[in-house]
């Protein structure tokens, strides 16, 4: 009877590890469902929207500029943040605020990327903390999937006049 029991346990054990396995690496390769919160992202994204996040792109160099990324917060590794590439490494991008009469530039450095809000006037993002290493890139967003009726890809950045060509 003992033995019966203890290899139920035992079984059991092992599937629950077999399947955290499976599922860990899922999440952590594949992607997963995040909700996002904040208004820097507005109005591409809202406050308590649920969108998906792949995380292949990150592991093969494949982020772009206009890519909407998860990435570790630089400022409090605890927490992520949810921005779009505004720039790459070697890209000029303008590092001003948009309200300011003269415009700043600046170039990114190798191995990082610069990092914007869709919300620039509400957002706390590379023009603060500068370049952000492309190793706190957890995964990129492409799909949005609550609100319902918003159902769907993610749009163009609408701030696309800060993508410089140089």
């Amino acid at each position: 009877m003992l033995r019966h029991a203890l290899g139920k346990t035992f079984r059991f054990l092992g599937y629950t590890v077999q399947y955290g396995c499976i599922a860990h690496c899922a999440f952590e390769y594949l992607g997963g469902i995040v909700v996002c919160s904040g208004p820097s992202m507005e109005p591409t994204i809202q406050n308590s929207d649920i969108v998906f996040s792949e995380n292949l792109s990150r592991h093969f160099y494949c982020i772009r500029k206009g890519d909407i990324v998860i990435v570790k917060s630089p400022n409090d590794p605890k927490s992520n943040i949810c921005k779009r590439v505004i720039g790459l490494e070697g890209d000029k991008v303008c590092t001003s605020n948009p309200s300011d009469f003269l415009k700043s530039h600046s170039y990114v450095p190798k191995g990082h990327v610069w990092l914007e809000g869709d919300n620039l006037r509400n957002s706390t993002d590379s023009r603060y903390y500068g370049p952000v290493p492309y190793g706190l890139i957890r995964g990129r967003i492409w799909l949005k999937i609550w609100p319902l009726n918003d159902f769907g890809f993610l749009r163009a950045s609408p701030n696309g006049h800060r993508f410089l060509d140089d």
